[in-house]
């Protein structure tokens, strides 16, 4: 999947014109792109579209127009878009509770690295996070975590010709497993192998 540039990027006056419609698409499409593992934690899948709705948002809101600065959200958002043999995506605990969420988080260091994504027939895939970040996961693990999750050639092959992803967590006293993955979200995922 091709990085962003500048010049895939509009205007701050041409984004306000669009911004309705193109806001519109980008949440149609992350519809397809994120999956709820149990009741507390979801897995939002990045590609181009929805990491560049979220660059535009951060020019729009910091409103950052010269190139230097515009340059600095597309580093820092284009390591997430997914490179043809993985897939990318923000990992969210999530409570409504403050307080709640964090005695949970002081509960689950480590978690992180027991999300996984698996396609049928195949060894889990366990995700590679926080590449970038330094996070302490001794005893507790922050709301929010980037992740990758590396293919084979094979496992690509595989779920392209229909091979059903499950995903889960497999961490102690937190375990989750959805299987099969809606076929809607299988499908939007396997575009980002192109």
């Amino acid at each position: 999947m091709k990085k962003l540039s500048r010049e895939d990027l509009m205007s701050l006056e041409e984004y306000a014109e669009k911004r309705k419609a193109f806001r519109a698409n980008v949440i149609d499409h992350k519809k397809n792109r994120q999956v709820a593992l149990g009741e507390h934690a979801t897995l939002y899948f990045e590609d181009r579209l929805t990491l560049q709705y979220q660059i535009q948002e951060m020019l729009r809101i910091e409103k950052i127009f010269e190139a230097a600065g515009i340059n600095e959200e597309l580093d820092a958002y284009n390591p997430l878009i997914p490179d043809g043999s993985n897939l990318k995506a923000t990992f969210m605990i999530e409570y409504a509770d403050v307080e709640e969420r964090q005695k949970v988080l002081s509960t689950l260091g480590g978690v992180e690295d027991k999300v996984w994504i698996q396609v049928d027939g195949f060894d889990k895939v366990y995700a590679i996070a926080d590449e970038d970040m330094e996070r302490n996961r001794d005893e507790k693990t922050s709301a929010v975590h980037f992740m990758r999750f590396e293919f084979s050639d094979e496992m690509i092959a595989a779920a392209k010709s229909g091979k059903d992803f499950s995903m889960g967590i497999d961490y102690e006293g937190f375990e989750q497993c959805v299987s099969p993955v809606d076929k809607k979200t299988q499908q939007s995922l396997i575009k980002d192998f192109d």
